[in-house]
């Protein structure tokens, strides 16, 4: 059975020198769930472990630019030769990239020979133009005159090399194709130029294929769910300091001044909180339909620099951008028809808000202490950031075996050669599969931990505050958050430890789970059954009532252990059985303040998606090198980083509320019904009849 409070309510002197039972609480604590605390400090050594290995074998490069045929990655300046500021990858042989297009070819684009350029090559207008091979043996070129002189020394070839470069074999490839940049890749466009085509056959060259196909071999390529895939972590790397400002910066103002707005204007902020959240919802669904296309002429174009108008290629980024808008529509409507339905429920938030905006007065430091675990979180994310860049592009680069008529002429060997010819790839092992998944799970589980430290601290110093009767005693010290801090970093960080761990545990499953049946569902060729929908619906709903469920006795549970200091799963059981035996007094009152609490959160959140919009349509971010290749993940990141800071700074109010109420919960029991430590504000709200019947009937 569940014990008074008085195990852990000590016997303090009053001012007058008279004992008195009740006080602030007892520091005589165990450490608790200590093998879990050895468990997450193992997973913080693997954590480093494995981002070690992703700083010394990743290269995020690989993640926005090709190789060439040598292996090298474009824009490399540690490349041989040096290719700084070379960073589009054209493919010379335009015969190869025809015969990869075809369906019954063995030959592979990755086989195609390839190297690195300033820009795409276009064909001349009255003659013929030429792409030859980095300058090397007895050529007597740099590479920037190479690059001065457009790539072309055909005129210093020998009658050989140039029998050579008419079998489409090198060193020099005629320039018969209009070719634009799709994303650093030089895209052909299957309309051959009459006028270099002619030229080309009356020096006798070999038949050069003409079909739609050289177009969509080298598209399909760049669409391909890596690439594409790669081009969204490139562009994480590439809007940093969008991250920094929208998703850290900014929720931190608008975190700071919604808590001062609380504690001030109280009676207003349910109002505004709802009415800013629809506001905001409908900008940036419509900022989706602006960059998806449907609205205006902003779309997200997979072409870089000046190009062709009657030129126009598609991008798989634009279909995901157009099912996030279809998505954020439903979502759109589904908010605004809840804010309409909860408008009737705004005083009883306003009410529980009160007491929350009271604690934070008397308690001032709880305002400035989430700035500690944001400054934790801060330098995690950006050290788990860069870490997650080089270990998406910690594949190793090794050379294709392949059968197809590769030969091409060898400038050192002054000969062709048909071996080793063979294009290279980026190979990714299972355990860079493993490392990129652990390193995912370490995330959640490390921003699970630091909310979960940040909302015991909290509650540790509002539970000080109502056992002291909400009155600033001296039984109280001067910094309550600081003997809390001192509570949670001496006794309870594996108890934390085990609660963080409990939620990111049940989220992995249902993560691991949902792969599951994507996999299935789209390997499986016939339609699914409607037993076979409904199971997996069923499945889904129940993993996140679940997850929903521990989450609630989560937070509760280390209000619990802020209290009484007990394990985790002892105050889990204590905070349970608190809320079962009052669910009827504050089932209500709490889910209302949650839902306001939870708007907060998304204003915070969704404020910082739509200035992510705004800092990513710019110049910088639209076009050239710092080009991204879709808003779309850069704004979800800036949300969810908003949404994390929001989260740390709004459980000051959150953990007030729920704090307040377990106590005058556990007051009253101890009581026989009449709360005996609560703060007069509370017992003026919780304790008249009239009020009480209001909360917890409603109109």
């Amino acid at each position: 059975m569940r014990g008074p409070l008085g195990a852990v309510i000590g016997r303090y002197p009053s001012s007058d020198g008279s004992t008195q039972v009740g006080g602030i609480i007892r520091h005589n604590r165990k450490c608790r769930d200590v093998a879990v605390l050895v468990i997450f400090i193992a997973f913080w050594i693997a954590m480093i472990v494995n981002s070690s290995f992703g700083f010394n074998r990743g290269n995020p490069l690989r993640l926005t630019y090709g190789l060439d045929y040598k292996g090298n990655v474009c824009g490399d300046k540690h490349a041989h030769p040096g290719l700084r500021q070379l960073e589009l990858k054209y493919w010379l042989n335009p015969n190869q990239v025809y015969q990869s297009g075809l369906k019954d070819s063995h030959f592979e684009l990755a086989d195609a020979r390839t190297i690195c350029l300033l820009d795409c090559p276009v064909p001349s207008e009255d003659s013929l133009n030429w792409v030859c091979d980095y300058p090397e043996g007895e050529l007597r070129l740099s590479m920037q005159d190479w690059i001065d002189g457009n790539y072309d020394y055909f005129e210093f070839l020998t009658p050989q090399m140039r029998n050579s470069s008419l079998q489409l074999q090198g060193p020099c490839y005629p320039v018969i194709f209009p070719s634009v940049n799709v994303y650093w890749s030089c895209q052909f466009i299957a309309r051959a130029s009459n006028v270099s085509l002619k030229h080309w056959q009356q020096m006798g060259g070999v038949n050069i294929n003409e079909d739609i196909v050289i177009d969509k071999s080298v598209h399909k390529s760049i669409n391909s769910h890596s690439a594409v895939l790669k081009r969204y972590m490139a562009d994480i790397g590439k809007s940093w300091p969008v991250l920094i400002v929208c998703g850290g910066i900014l929720p931190l103002f608008l975190s700071v001044i919604w808590l001062l707005m609380i504690r001030h204007f109280v009676a207003a902020m349910p109002w505004v909180t709802v009415v800013l959240f629809n506001v905001l919802i409908i900008s940036v669904t419509m900022f989706y339909y602006l960059k998806a296309g449907w609205i205006g002429h902003d779309a997200v174009s997979p072409i870089i620099g000046e190009h062709d108008p009657y030129i126009h290629v598609f991008g798989r980024e634009l279909n995901h951008l157009r099912g996030v808008a279809v998505l954020m529509t439903f979502i759109m409507a589904v908010a605004i028809l809840t804010s309409i339905a909860i408008v009737r429920r705004i005083l009883m938030a306003t009410s529980v808000l009160k007491v929350a905006a009271k604690v934070i007065g008397e308690v001032q430091a709880l305002i400035i202490f989430p700035l500690l675990p944001y400054g934790i979180l801060a330098v995690f994310y950006m050290f788990w950031i860069s870490a997650a860049l080089h270990l998406f592009s910690s594949g190793e680069v090794v050379q294709n075996k392949c059968n197809s008529n590769c030969c091409a002429y060898d400038l050192l060997a002054k000969r062709v050669n048909c071996d080793n010819c063979c294009g290279y790839s980026i190979q990714y092992t299972p355990h860079i599969g493993v490392a990129i998944l652990f390193h995912l799970f370490g995330c959640y589980w490390a921003t699970q931990f630091f909310i979960a430290c940040s909302s015991t601290v909290i509650a540790g110093s509002v539970a000080t505050y109502y056992w002291a009767r909400g009155e600033t005693s001296p039984d109280i010290p001067f910094l309550s958050v600081i003997s809390s801090t001192k509570r949670l970093l001496r006794y309870s960080l594996g108890s934390v430890a085990l609660g963080s761990l409990t939620v990111s545990f049940v989220e992995s499953i249902r993560f691991l789970l949902e792969s599951i049946r994507r996999k299935l569902k789209i390997s499986s060729d016939m339609p699914d059954s409607c037993i076979g929908k409904a199971a997996s619906r069923t499945s889904q709903i129940f993993l996140r009532g679940i997850e929903w469920i521990i989450k609630s006795v989560n937070r509760n549970a280390y209000i619990m252990i802020a209290i009484t200091g007990k394990s985790f799963f002892r105050a889990s059981a204590i905070a349970t059985e608190l809320i079962m035996n009052n669910i009827l007094r504050i089932g209500r009152l709490n889910v209302i303040g949650d839902v306001i609490l939870f708007l907060g959160k998304l204003c915070v959140s969704l404020a910082s998606a739509v200035f992510a919009f705004l800092m990513l349509d710019t110049h910088k971010y639209r076009s050239a090198h710092n080009k991204i290749s879709s808003p779309l993940l850069p704004v979800v990141v800036c949300w969810a980083l908003g949404y994390i800071v929001a989260t740390l700074f709004f459980a000051v109010v959150e953990m007030s509320i729920d704090t307040i109420i377990l106590s005058f919960c556990q007051d009253s029991e101890e009581h026989q019904g009449t709360a005996q430590y609560a703060p007069p504000l509370l017992i003026e709200t919780l304790n008249d009849q009239n009020e009480m019947q209001r909360l917890t009937q409603g109109p």
